[in-house]
């Protein structure tokens, strides 16, 4: 799935061709070099738009029973005033300051400090010190991959607390929500900020970074390709799963704990949400080595789609089903509770496994089997920023002969399980499969075009030989 889902960024201008009608390596790498009048347009306006998307929603729930028309038709006749609403909603506190403060330093703590073990007690799971992807520069980072760890020890101090010493209530992170939310911008803000200044000032490899002439698209996509501060804190890692994905699970839980608490009871609507979510975030911190291959490490910089992203986007529209539950209890019938679940162990299955056959294919250099067959290959050229020619090759069978971006489509089944676990009394639950299918489309193709200028006529025969993009027959 995709971890890093902020909203989808601007789109990025073609680099130039080389001679024989491959791109450069330093051309496909990261984002843009310039920025069209487009691109600035959507810049300018995600960065004015997007907090106010999210206290939208918040909003909606808290003081107008998840409606996501009543506060702007309540506007416009008149029976309510910006001023009402902004009265009502709870401001920073010392509380939440405090929390926050608390839980981003302990996980950088376990980021930092916690050795691995899980590798040598769980079988098929890489920890410990791995390798990324060589960067433009010439650099292959090293990171130190304890998500699972970190996870484990952070639910396990969760229910320790809520069964054995009550040092506080299950129902903290509901209770302090939009508090918090003013905390999480503030750390967003800072860390984009820091990450902008450093890549100006100190960056840690001058060669991995990238400047246009504007300001606003400096800071929305980020100057360096992978801040670090000493050697094993890399920004992109520890924001993209830590805090916010460690906390994606603690957050669900409290407002289950929060739906007994008002109700009585947890509906069926709301464990579902758990499970299905809790299974995502698990395979995400199992897979975590992995996740080192993937587009948000080997190619975006770290700038505010990353850092506030990260740290309020995520965490706060990822969760509004189970934020929408504690409004809206939803008790499904059994039909309907058994459809979504299997709705959304499928989309697990096929995001799995078509992510399992790829990774396969790349280990063996195609030397393996797909679906108990030997795989069909779509063989590659490309050259390189030295003019060196390079092979490489494309998995064209399995869940990759049925569609070039399979693995999204088993993405986008289970964050419609997601939303189905709601009931369809209201849209707000929903902005989760909407956002996933503009991010994913667009994530989709962004690799495309990077992929077309890099393999030329190759990816063309790949195309005609996998014609579906996600859906096979429809698009």
């Amino acid at each position: 799935m995709a971890a890093k889902s902020q909203p989808s960024g601007p789109r990025v201008k073609s680099p130039p061709s080389s001679a024989n009608g491959h791109v450069s390596q330093k051309g496909q790498w990261g984002r843009a070099w310039e920025v069209d009048w487009f691109s600035l347009a959507g810049v300018v306006f995600l960065l004015l738009c997007a907090p106010f998307i999210v206290y939208y929603f918040i909003m909606a729930c808290d003081q107008f029973q998840c409606s996501l028309t009543a506060p702007i038709l309540d506007l416009a006749l008149g029976r309510v005033h910006l001023t009402d609403i902004w009265a009502r909603t709870p401001g920073l506190t010392r509380v939440a300051a405090q929390l926050y403060a608390a839980w981003v330093s302990f996980q950088v703590l376990l980021y930092m400090g916690l050795p691995d073990f899980c590798h040598k007690i769980l079988p098929g799971y890489k920890g410990g010190v791995q390798e990324g992807a060589i960067t433009p520069a010439g650099v292959i980072n090293k990171y130190q991959i304890n998500g699972l760890q970190a996870w484990l020890i952070t639910h396990l101090l969760w229910f320790a607390n809520e069964y054995f010493l009550g040092w506080f209530s299950p129902t903290i992170i509901f209770d302090h929500w939009i508090p918090l939310l003013w905390c999480a911008n503030i750390l967003g803000y800072a860390v984009s900020t820091f990450a902008m200044i450093k890549g100006y000032c100190f960056p840690t490899n001058a060669k991995d970074c990238k400047f246009t002439g504007n300001f606003f698209y400096n800071y929305m996509m980020g100057v360096e390709f992978n801040p670090r501060i000493g050697k094993w804190f890399d920004f992109k890692l520890f924001f993209n799963g830590r805090p916010g994905i460690v906390a994606w699970t603690l957050i669900n839980l409290s407002f289950a704990a929060k739906q007994r608490e008002l109700y009585g009871h947890i509906t069926n609507s709301m464990v579902l949400v758990n499970v299905l979510q809790g299974i995502y975030v698990v395979d995400f911190f199992w897979n975590e080595a992995w996740y080192l291959k993937t587009m948000d490490i080997c190619h975006d910089h770290f700038g505010w789609y990353l850092g506030w992203g990260d740290c309020v986007w995520l965490p706060y529209l990822y969760t509004l089903q189970g934020f929408y539950l504690v409004h809206q209890p939803v008790q499904l019938s059994t039909p309907h509770a058994l459809a979504v679940l299997a709705l959304g162990l499928v989309g697990y299955y096929v995001f799995r496994m078509s992510n399992h056959q790829k990774d396969l294919f790349r280990r063996t250099d195609g030397r393996c089997l797909i679906w108990g067959r030997p795989p069909k290959i779509i063989e590659c050229l490309y050259t390189s920023a030295d003019g060196q020619t390079h092979r490489s090759k494309l998995l064209a069978s399995g869940f990759w002969g049925l569609a070039r971006h399979f693995n999204y489509t088993g993405d986008l089944m289970g964050s419609l399980a997601y939303c189905l676990a709601c009931g369809g009394a209201h849209l707000l639950p929903y902005f989760y499969i909407t956002h996933m299918t503009i991010l994913l489309t667009h994530r989709c193709l962004r690799d495309e075009h990077r992929c077309a200028s890099k393999y030329g006529r190759d990816w063309a025969r790949y195309t005609a030989a996998v014609p579906a993009r996600l859906l096979p027959g429809i698009f």
